[in-house]
């Protein structure tokens, strides 16, 4: 399983749609997921300021997408990245990754 941290509005855009893109796909060619143990860390370092959050949980399994283990800039850690849209039965649940 990995998971990917989406604000309810943005997440409303795709809600009903069979594949969700993220805003990274088009500026970054892939869009940022994490292993289940990254997600606090992602949390503190990106989203500290931030109070709603969605968290997809993303079968690997199901994605019709390619899904690469990549290195990230200042860090040994490899964070899941997945090159394309991802297909809406990939996503198996929707939680809260964040609450005020």
């Amino acid at each position: 399983m990995i998971y990917h941290l989406v604000s309810p509005a943005y997440w409303a855009q795709f809600e009903q749609e069979a594949t969700y893109i993220s805003e990274s796909l088009a500026t970054e060619t892939f869009i940022h997921c994490s292993r289940h143990e990254q997600i606090a860390g992602v949390l503190e370092r990106f989203y500290g300021d931030v109070s709603e959050l969605l968290l997809l949980h993303i079968d690997e399994t199901k994605l019709t997408s390619p899904l690469l283990y990549e290195a990230v800039p200042d860090s040994t850690e490899t964070f899941p990245h997945v090159y394309g849209p991802i297909n809406r039965e990939a996503i198996v649940k929707i939680s809260w990754g964040k609450r005020s």
